[in-house]
């Protein structure tokens, strides 16, 4: 590997399988100073046996987003490089059927203690001659699919924060991207499986039929689906965010995102309409 990093510090959320895990080892071959952040004890002492430095990020908690903050400001001496955003999970389950709580819920990982943690390491991103902010989202927030009103809310407004971020940062050593991945290999169904069996009732919901479809396919998540990529395809994309002197402010991933992202500039609302839903009725 070469020392494209030149041992500058990063920090990878959601490091401890999938698509972080991924981009945390390849960095970390390329001569990244990486800093890896999983919830659970037992990721963390794995990454740190595979060699990366890490620190404890439970997003959903405020309190826990800032100590891990402070932790990660004192490991790189406010010397931060970049920020891959990457936590995230999906919550599933018709719109009529998701409850104020597990809405919350999904925020709370997906954008609030994102972006807490966001302006917090910002300071230390402006310090140098350049930084890097690099956002993971989703196809799913380019376009809506069935069944995935959470995530897909998540997202779109992930997406328009770190839009307007972009725009606002635009005159600063900030450079910002957002990665679009469509459907990869990762235990990202397994845990929205989890997510829906733990806050859905979907056996007195009318969409029961529907459910158990779904539920099919995320218990089939060993089994991808065509067209899905490997978390590499991703990590190519942060590689080039990182070191590029002109960073893409989008970057797409999988065809069924480029598909899809082309579909929405051309279809007409209700073609479009009609195209999602018949791709909801596969899943």
């Amino acid at each position: 590997m070469t020392s494209m990093g030149q041992q500058r510090w990063v920090v990878v959320t959601g490091a401890s399988s999938g698509i972080g895990r991924d981009i945390a080892l390849t960095l970390y071959q390329y001569d990244y100073r990486v800093i890896a952040t999983a919830r659970r004890d037992e990721d963390l002492e794995e990454l740190r046996r595979l060699g990366l430095t890490t620190c404890a990020l439970e997003l959903a908690d405020s309190a826990g987003v800032d100590r891990a903050i402070n932790t990660i400001l004192s490991l790189c001496d406010n010397a931060l490089y970049a920020l891959i955003n990457n936590a995230a999970y999906g919550q599933p389950g018709a719109v009529e059927d998701l409850s104020r709580d597990s809405l919350e819920q999904q925020f709370a990982v997906n954008l609030f203690g994102t972006h807490q943690l966001t302006v917090g390491l910002l300071p230390a991103l402006k310090q140098g001659a350049e930084g890097r902010l690099v956002t993971i989202s989703s196809v799913l927030g380019l376009v809506a699919f069935p069944w995935q009103g959470a995530y897909n809310a998540s997202k779109f407004a992930l997406e328009g924060l770190t839009d307007t971020l972009r725009l606002e940062l635009y005159d600063s050593p900030v450079k910002v991207s957002l990665i679009e991945p469509g459907p990869i290999r990762s235990r990202f169904r397994y845990n929205a499986l989890e997510a829906f069996q733990q806050e859905i009732n979907w056996q007195d919901s009318d969409h029961a039929n529907d459910y158990r479809r779904v539920t099919n396919y995320y218990a089939a998540s060993d089994h991808p689906t065509p067209f899905t990529g490997s978390p590499a395809l991703v990590t190519k994309r942060v590689l080039h965010a990182l070191s590029s002197p002109r960073p893409q402010p989008r970057y797409y991933v999988t065809l069924p995102t480029y598909v899809l992202a082309t579909c929405r500039r051309l279809l007409p609302w209700r073609w479009l309409d009609r195209l999602l839903v018949k791709l909801g009725a596969m899943r």
